[in-house]
């Protein structure tokens, strides 16, 4: 495993919650990043980590290559791969995210 795709996994196995977006959850740098920082707040996710991945090139390659995932955001939870915002949007209107985030969200 490549040191990068080292530190993705530690990050992803660390950290109950990871974002891969484009700026960060104060301040996204594309709708797409910011759709996801919305829905994990609706489902009462306020502490997450997010990597800026334009901050960084090899991260933003890497991230792509480890979830063999060609597109940004990409959600982790629990060191799982998500999707990226449709995927998230779509689980969250089913019901289907809620459960995943339960024990994360503050009431």
């Amino acid at each position: 495993m490549s040191d990068v795709q080292q530190r993705i996994h530690e990050t992803v196995t660390n950290n109950p919650v990871v974002l891969y977006m484009k700026g960060d959850a104060r301040f996204p740098q594309c709708g797409f990043s910011a759709a996801v920082v919305q829905v994990l707040k609706l489902c009462g996710v306020t502490d997450f980590v997010t990597v800026n991945v334009l901050a960084d090139e090899e991260i933003r390659q890497g991230v792509k290559e480890y979830a063999n995932w060609p597109t940004i955001p990409q959600l982790y939870i629990k060191g799982e791969f998500i999707g990226g915002c449709d995927i998230v949007k779509e689980m969250y209107q089913s019901g289907e995210l809620q459960p995943l985030l339960a024990d994360i969200a503050k009431s």
